[in-house]
């Protein structure tokens, strides 16, 4: 038997419950993973409150974890039985003691890299790794705007975008949070429980405005988001923190400057092995330079689920959040 979290119903965190499962055999193509760490992502709430449905339910939940192939299907070819692995896509199902998922979605974890800090970056490394090399490609001397600057996608993103010498003014909600995408690497930040942010974003770039916006927040932001830009410029929406943007007229990117506008998703980059192979590999060699460290600061048991998504909803964390099964 092993254990694993599971959801009957969607609502709020009280709706997970920890059951006994008997892991399932992997089938052809797939493998079965031991997880030894878990990495715990906004979109998880998503799928719990369901925002985003399930396949089915009762579901697991969770799609981002680290640790040792126990068992291979037929077909599997790159991946043998003890290999160290790590994971940010599949079936739900991640939060558990064991996960069986497609090994097509699988990379072998370098041995210098610990399966603590691999649970928690693949997904929000991966994500910063198609957002500031893929999706609008810095190459250098750009200004962009990222909101939740001291989360886990935004504590990598003001790392990633200071080697890229590229100037990312982070929104923030407290001055410890500033302090921390400072210490990461941020060109400024804007307290935005307190600043204005168009305006502050207008001081910090003389009237220029940036060339590129970064919004995981959603609904709220939206607008202010396309304000924060310069004729031209893009808009990266990538999450729903504060809900869907919905009924937008797109008329308003003509009003706001002809501005360009995209809704991009990890699994719309990392669409084949060879795709997450390389994004990995990137992703891996920041790590192993030292250009990039990752902030594990927050450790649940895995039956502590609810608890650990409650602190992340209400934006009690900084850094990485992980579940240790």
């Amino acid at each position: 038997m092993a254990k694993r979290i599971q959801f009957s119903r969607t609502g709020g965190s009280d709706v997970l419950e920890l059951v006994n499962v008997t892991p399932t055999e992997p089938g052809p193509g797939e493998v079965r993973i031991e997880n030894r760490a878990v990495g715990l992502n906004f979109i998880d709430i998503y799928f719990r409150t369901g925002l985003y449905p399930a396949p089915s339910l009762p579901s697991g939940l969770g799609t981002e974890g680290a640790g040792v192939v126990a068992a291979v299907g037929d077909g599997v070819t790159h991946l043998k039985v003890g290999d160290r692995v790590a994971y940010a896509q599949g079936p739900l199902g991640a939060y558990a003691e064991q996960h069986v998922l497609p090994a097509a979605k699988v990379v072998v974890l370098p041995e210098s890299i610990d399966f603590e800090t691999a649970a928690g970056c693949m997904l929000k490394g991966l994500t910063v790794q198609y957002l500031l090399r893929q999706t609008c490609p810095l190459k250098g001397g750009e200004t962009i705007l990222f909101h939740a600057a001291a989360g886990g996608v935004g504590s990598i993103a003001c790392q990633w975008a200071r080697e890229l010498g590229v100037k990312l003014i982070g929104t923030v909600s407290s001055p410890e949070k500033a302090a921390l995408a400072e210490r990461n690497g941020a060109w400024a930040t804007i307290d935005y429980t307190r600043e204005n942010v168009v305006e502050r974003v207008r001081e910090l770039t003389n009237g220029e405005m940036c060339d590129v916006v970064y919004d995981s927040v959603g609904k709220d932001t939206w607008e202010m988001s396309l304000d924060c830009l310069k004729p031209r410029a893009l808009m990266v929406s990538f999450g729903n923190a504060s809900g869907p943007v919905d009924g937008v007229n797109i008329g308003i990117l003509n009003q706001k400057g002809s501005l360009f506008v995209t809704r991009p998703s990890l699994n719309g980059y990392a669409d084949t092995p060879e795709r997450l192979k390389m994004m990995a590999d990137d992703l891996f060699g920041m790590l192993d330079s030292g250009k990039l460290v990752i902030d594990v600061a927050n450790r649940f048991p895995l039956a502590d689920a609810g608890q650990a998504q409650d602190a992340v909803q209400g934006r009690q964390t900084t850094g990485s959040t992980i579940l240790l099964p």
